[in-house]
């Protein structure tokens, strides 16, 4: 394990906004919040707590850093598409403090020894906190479940075989009660296989203008229906992976209507791309789930707002370039996302061009660490005693977003060449910055 900086200096940053609101003085002491003043106060705070060093913050947005729930980190077994410390480097620059590290990796991470090698590369590699995924079933074959007690003992608390479908609804119910009577969660991706079989694009315009295999939005809706009730019956608490349509946004609404245990998540990429870019058949724009309508997009943006979907999750799935240049049918499903999952989600979920900051913090922060059960996190806002785990943000845009300069060892965006506002200045972890400066 490599030595992990402490902060130790008093500082000041004035002029930033918590939560994009009023201007004030942040002043941090170590590794807390020690205060939140009116600038007004400054002197007093300057005569008085002495910092060591001040920084003008410029009118800069704070925020409780960022909490990623759906990452691919590739390693083991895929670091020539991404490494943990290439990963991590981009999550910092992203503005999150801490992400979950999907179990799709090779060997799978699906036992004791696997999660203990994860946390421990990751320790070393970064101080963006990395909780590993546990894998629901053995290898993700889907048809034995895994110790999960065990993987709970060592730290585990959230499951899932992301990227395959737990299609058998008995071993979902048998995580499911596991999940209950240890307090953690079960993610899943919702795709049936018998409905979404070999699917390509969305159906209906996109399938019809390229002639590739159709992807019916029922083979998501019907497994989320399924695994609700089955959710609701056993108590366990089911999260779902990237919702993608409006008529999952109807079940899990339903399901949260009724009071079932159930939350959801939607990516970035689902809250502003549609498929009628999938249509151009530009493998940039191929990701599992496929990029839906139109109105799909609308409905999941009002899902985000209302609180129907919980949270924002990247599932940045990096790739090789070689993997995402060849024909649509032979590239890999995915995108990356860790670097512009801000400026995206601001940009999709703005109205009248106005951010609601609280919204971004609801979604990126507040309800990863509760689904996440990331207890540190789970209460911190921007206020003195809380840690200075904090992500700094610039209105203005940065220039064109090119995959090539980005910290993920993988280009696979779906934004290059698009400027948005709204760039990571500085990211805090516990005091101390990961990525940025101040």
């Amino acid at each position: 394990m490599s030595d992990r900086p402490v902060a130790t200096e008093r500082l000041l940053v004035t002029d930033v906004r918590p939560y994009g609101e009023a201007p004030a003085d942040l002043l941090i002491n170590g590794g807390l919040i020690a205060g939140v003043f009116d600038p007004v106060l400054r002197p007093a705070v300057l005569a008085d707590a002495a910092p060591d060093r001040v920084v003008d913050g410029h009118g800069l947005i704070v925020l409780p850093a960022f909490i990623d729930l759906h990452v691919h980190l590739r390693e083991p077994g895929g670091s020539d598409q991404e490494t943990i410390e290439t990963g991590l480097a981009a999550a910092a620059a992203g503005g999150f403090s801490d992400v979950f590290a999907m179990a799709n990796v090779s060997p799978v991470t699906d036992s004791v020894e696997r999660v203990a090698w994860m946390s421990e590369r990751a320790r070393a590699a970064s101080l963006v906190r990395t909780h590993p995924v546990g894998s629901i079933t053995l290898g993700l074959a889907g048809t034995e479940l895994i110790p999960i007690d065990d993987l709970v003992d060592a730290g585990v608390t959230l499951f899932s075989d992301d990227g395959r479908c737990v299609d058998d609804a008995g071993l979902v119910a048998q995580a499911l009660t596991r999940a209950a009577d240890r307090g953690v969660t079960i993610a899943q991706h919702s795709q049936l296989h018998d409905l979404a079989g070999s699917g390509q694009i969305n159906a209906g315009f996109a399938a019809e203008a390229t002639g590739l295999d159709a992807w019916p939005v029922s083979g998501e809706a019907a497994v989320i229906a399924r695994d609700a009730v089955i959710a609701a019956e056993t108590g366990g608490h089911l999260h779902v992976c990237h919702l993608s349509t409006r008529r999952s946004v109807e079940v899990v609404r339903q399901a949260k209507a009724l009071g079932w245990p159930v939350s959801a998540e939607v990516t970035p990429h689902h809250l502003l791309l549609t498929d009628e870019l999938a249509a151009t058949a530009a493998p940039k724009f191929k990701v599992n789930p496929p990029l839906r309508s139109a109105d799909d997009v609308q409905a999941l943006r009002e899902a985000l707002r209302d609180g129907t979907i919980d949270t924002v999750g990247t599932d940045h799935a990096p790739h090789t370039t070689a993997a995402k240049s060849c024909g649509w049918s032979e590239a890999a499903f995915g995108l990356t996302g860790l670097e512009t999952a801000l400026s995206v989600v601001a940009h999709a979920t703005a109205q009248h061009g106005v951010v609601d900051w609280r919204l971004i913090t609801r979604a990126m922060h507040d309800a990863p660490a509760r689904i996440g059960h990331v207890e540190t996190a789970v209460d911190a806002q921007v206020r003195a005693g809380d840690p200075a785990t904090l992500v700094f943000i610039d209105e203005h845009p940065t220039g064109p977003i090119a995959g090539a300069e980005q910290r993920t060892k993988a280009d696979n965006t779906p934004f290059e060449g698009v400027t948005l506002p709204w760039s990571i200045a500085a990211t805090l972890i516990d005091g101390v910055a990961v990525h940025g400066a101040l």
